[in-house]
């Protein structure tokens, strides 16, 4: 495991020479363990090893294709890999966090899916993980031409940062003559032929046929009731933006889908909005014509309330901004999954994916409001202002106007219980038990698993068909018995399930098998299925800590060019649980500061450390005013730690949201 020795606080604590300043350097600096895994992807059969980078800056970005944030850092990292081509080669490293990403059919899918045109290392056992001290997905981490670690970072939002130490690298080890241009060792896979590629969700439309949301050819698909033929398409079927006629229109890896009413879709010039999931963006599609629009969104994407860098972090944790005003298109959004229109609050609804929340969008007036979810990532029930979503990606209406929400990263079934006037009285879970628990088992739904489920319909009999993503089912709960059981198993990452019943009028399911790259007709069967393979927990390395006080640190280094924004006060902030609650006897709870003195309780013998962590910086240079209408950013990471308690445990946790070494 990758150690950190106490560095000296500046030279002058050794006899100072320029030769003897540098061996310091040299001696405290910590040598990059090697890339061990099970296997390479997008290397052409070439296993490398960290002696094939010599020569580059390597950025090691450890990964899993279930989380949002990961999805953001791929993303984040394409304008810096593009750029220092010659220079810089990124290494994804896939340390799986659920028990399916771990299959290696699986992962080479993802990669193919998200267009990642980097070396990938296969990573089952965290081996490197560990090697790396990686606490959290995603982490990335930086190591010189000379193969030494200069930065371990948690979370997103480097990108601005990571280019300024790119290019200090980069005219440093030019001179020193450690830099070697030239390209690197990525080599393309073959490209998929097909109809659809990875679709992700799909919607009945009035004529029978349906539109389908064809992710990876970045457009929307109309088939025929067949299944088979395509009608027409709606986009030109490259990543990008673009509004205008269907030929031309560009979307970027959109998701989800909504049809609306025809009274309304009338008075706004549209049918369709679509979650157009990579541009951070709503956009609405008119049936007629094929014209595409934007809806709302910047293209900027959101960094849970853009109102934290701007304004400081509230103390409370509690979303600071819930009506997001009526001008949608200069408004972030952050990943937006799916969309519903629900009848009963009277507006579109948004599983907003990279904030964690739920929003909702009124086609009419175009104001955009927080619906549901504080942004802080898990689970956790209650009035709409205080509850905890992670990564929601499926939304279906019941007959009684309530929203069941498929919440992917907690494994899931979630409900928002509407009032009279159409906000969310209350958030409820249905099956679920927290951010690393999941699995395949039925039976009474307190016990009940899932394993990262993406999609969500009613069925007649008012019971939920979950589209069970990563246990490769549909399950069905019943809310009435509060039982779950399976209706259909052997799909290849269902990631939508909706009704039926164009099909003789007997109602079946219809399921978006995306690595089948299809839609498959299932009839629902008479009598389900009933699983039971058991409960599992994400397998992290547990760190032994002594019971008693416990110092928490995190580290973080603005980039340079940018400041701490202290406008209004400290602008970081950590909030802190556990699980199980009694682990921590003090220092619980959300305050400013990115320190903490914690109280773990000697009678409980293991649990998991809940932290998130946030620091807002503007640019500006450190010691001067924050120009007027300077970009800010916001900083956050979220980590689970298990721990195990120990007499001769560790008494210090030193955590990095952006660490400099």
């Amino acid at each position: 495991m990758v150690g950190r020795p106490r560095q000296p606080t500046t030279f002058q604590e050794f006899p100072v020479t320029a030769e003897s300043a540098e061996s310091v350097r040299a001696a405290y600096r910590v040598r990059a363990s090697d890339l061990v895994g099970r296997n390479w992807l997008n290397t052409g059969g070439k296993q490398l090893g960290l002696e094939d980078l010599r020569g580059k800056i390597v950025i090691l970005d450890f990964w899993t294709f279930c989380c949002i944030n990961c999805l953001h850092v791929l993303d984040e990292l394409r304008p810096l890999e593009e750029k220092y081509r010659d220079v810089v080669v990124t290494v994804g490293v896939h340390s799986p966090k659920f028990e399916h990403e771990a299959d290696p059919v699986a992962l080479a899918a993802a990669v193919e899916r998200y267009e990642i045109h980097h070396p990938v290392l296969d990573d089952p056992e965290l081996a490197t993980w560990q090697a790396y001290s990686a606490r959290a997905w995603p982490t990335l981490v930086v190591v010189d031409p000379e193969g030494y670690i200069v930065a371990h970072l948690s979370g997103e939002g480097h990108a601005n940062g990571l280019e300024v130490l790119v290019e200090e690298l980069i005219a440093e080890h030019e001179a020193k003559g450690t830099l070697h241009r030239g390209s690197g060792p990525y080599v393309a896979p073959p490209a998929r032929e097909g109809d659809l590629r990875f679709p992700g969700k799909a919607t009945a439309l009035p004529n029978g046929n349906f539109l389908v949301v064809d992710t990876g050819h970045h457009r929307l698909v109309e088939l025929g009731n067949d299944l088979s033929t395509v009608v027409r398409t709606f986009g030109e079927g490259t990543k990008g933006f673009a509004d205008g006629p269907a030929t031309e229109a560009r979307f970027n890896e959109p998701q989800g889908a909504a049809v609306l009413p025809e009274a309304l879709a009338a008075q706004v010039g549209y049918d369709v909005v679509v979650a157009d999931t990579v541009n951070h963006r709503l956009r609405g599609l008119s049936l007629a014509d094929g014209a595409v629009r934007t809806l709302a969104g910047n293209g900027v994407q959101r960094l849970l309330d853009s109102g934290l860098a701007a304004k400081g972090v509230g103390d409370d944790g509690a979303a600071l901004v819930t009506d997001l005003g009526t001008d949608p298109l200069n408004t972030s959004l952050s990943s937006p999954w799916d969309v519903l229109w629900s009848a009963k609050a009277g507006r579109i609804v948004i599983a907003m994916a990279g904030t964690h929340q739920i929003f909702s969008f009124d086609p009419l007036s175009g104001a955009l409001a927080v619906f549901a979810g504080t942004g802080l990532e898990g689970l956790l029930d209650g009035p709409a202002e205080n509850s905890w979503f992670a990564q929601s990606s499926g939304l279906a209406a019941d007959a009684n106007g309530d929203i069941w929400v498929a919440d992917s990263e907690t494994s899931a079934l979630r409900v928002l219980r509407l009032a009279e006037d159409g906000s969310v009285a209350a958030v409820e879970t249905a099956i679920g038990a927290g951010l690393f628990d999941f699995g395949f088992r039925d039976g009474p739904a307190a016990q009940a698993r899932l394993q990262h489920p993406l999609g969500v319909t009613v069925l007649p009999d008012g019971s939920v068909a979950v589209a069970d993503t990563y246990n490769g089912a549909v399950r069905r709960y019943e809310p009435a018995t509060g039982n779950v059981s399976t209706l259909a198993r052997g799909l290849a990452e269902p990631s939508d399930v909706l009704l039926d019943t164009t099909v003789d009028g007997e109602p079946v399911l219809l399921v978006v098998e995306t690595n089948q790259h299809q839609l498959v007709r299932l009839p629902l069967p008479k009598e389900a299925l009933t699983v039971d393979e058991g409960a599992s927990q994400t397998q992290r390395p547990k760190t032994r800590v002594a019971p008693g006080r416990h110092q928490l640190v995190v580290r973080f280094a603005a980039p340079k060019g940018q400041k701490l924004d202290d406008r209004w006060g400290d602008p970081t902030q950590l909030k802190i649980s556990s699980s199980p609650e009694e682990l921590l006897l003090g220092g619980g709870g959300t305050s400013v500061g990115l320190t903490r003195t914690l109280e773990l309780n000697p009678e409980v013998p293991e649990g998991v450390l809940h932290i998130t962590a946030r620091a807002a910086a503007c640019d500006g240079e450190p010691g001067g005013e924050i120009p007027d209408h300077a970009a800010c950013h916001l900083y956050q990471q979220d980590w689970g730690i298990p721990v195990v308690l120990d007499a001769a445990g560790e008494t210090e946790l030193a955590l990095d949201l952006r660490g400099l070494d």
